[in-house]
């Protein structure tokens, strides 16, 4: 409940200080949580980034104030924060299809993205089991791509990744190069300005390889963290997306925890069971710390 009124009392500061430049930083520190974790908190539950949450809502104002008023299309720019005309328009285009100056026209149809409001559904779900585990730094080896959070791209070009990745032969090629027998898929790098994330699949290195002998292959440091896991029971990539969604809808909300901005890790064991089978089972590793 208090993460609840936490998230209600952001939302309230995002609607007072919506004209003009939002900083999340600040709108993190309503919620009294880190900025790294109050957005994702915010993206898991949502299903939109804070950035965007911000974006959307601005543009749907200044689309009703553009219809209801005659103030110049730059005045309205610069009320909600667009340093340029330019700007606006692109990012009015992007939300309503239109240039603004066409939010005038009688009968023209605007796009509008509600402020959101968090309640508490009890569902009767089964309890989330999970472990703590303390672990020191280690290294992977994997090839990695840059994906965006927006509009839930990271949902339809990870999965793509992983199915091309297989197709090309290079988990087989990966798992040549440690002795362990576990593929990760790894999310690090978040960055709030782009809205992005890297995700890498890899293997823990365990063993000395010459990358370059691998060409796409690099190397990644993961640090010496807590770690929440929790496992996922079902058919890859729909159990583990609920499992994610459930450790920041729930177990996050329940819990004295937070995340403490290292990589998560999703562990898939290879031991002969198929991803698509009903009965896969992997585990997702979150770093957290206790506040």
């Amino acid at each position: 409940m208090r993460w609840l009124r936490r998230l209600t009392n952001a939302l309230d500061y995002i609607e007072e200080n919506i004209e003009g430049k939002v900083d999340i930083d600040e709108v993190a520190k309503v919620a009294y949580s880190s900025s790294f974790h109050f957005q994702r908190m915010f993206y898991m539950i949502a299903n939109v980034t804070v950035a965007e949450y911000i974006r959307k809502r601005k543009l749907t104002l200044a689309a009703q104030e553009l219809a209801s008023s005659r103030t110049r299309v730059i005045d309205i720019a610069l009320k909600y924060g667009y340093e340029t005309p330019e700007a606006f328009t692109k990012a009015f285009k992007n939300i309503h299809g239109i240039p603004p100056s066409a939010a005038r026209r009688p009968g023209i149809k605007l796009k509008a993205y509600p402020r959101l409001s968090f309640q508490i559904s009890i569902k009767g779900d089964k309890d989330m089991d999970y472990k703590i585990i303390n672990g020191d730094d280690y290294k992977v080896i994997g090839k990695s791509i840059r994906v965006s959070t927006k509009d839930g791209e990271n949902y339809i070009k990870i999965p793509k990744f992983w199915e091309e990745f297989c197709q090309k032969g290079l988990d087989q090629k990966l798992m040549k190069l440690s002795d362990s027998k576990d593929m990760l898929g790894i999310c690090m790098d978040y960055s709030k300005e782009l809205e992005e994330i890297t995700y890498v699949i890899a293997v823990k290195k365990t063993k000395d390889v010459k990358l370059e002998e691998f060409e796409g292959f690099e190397e990644f440091e993961i640090p010496a963290s807590t770690w929440a896991v929790f496992q996922s029971v079902g058919s890859i990539p729909d159990a583990i997306q609920k499992v994610w969604k459930r450790i920041y809808s729930e177990w996050f909300p329940a819990t004295g925890y937070e995340h403490s901005g290292g990589p998560e890790i999703e562990l898939y064991p290879n031991e002969g069971l198929c991803p698509s089978d009903d009965d896969y089972r992997c585990e997702v590793w979150i770093p957290i710390i206790k506040k």
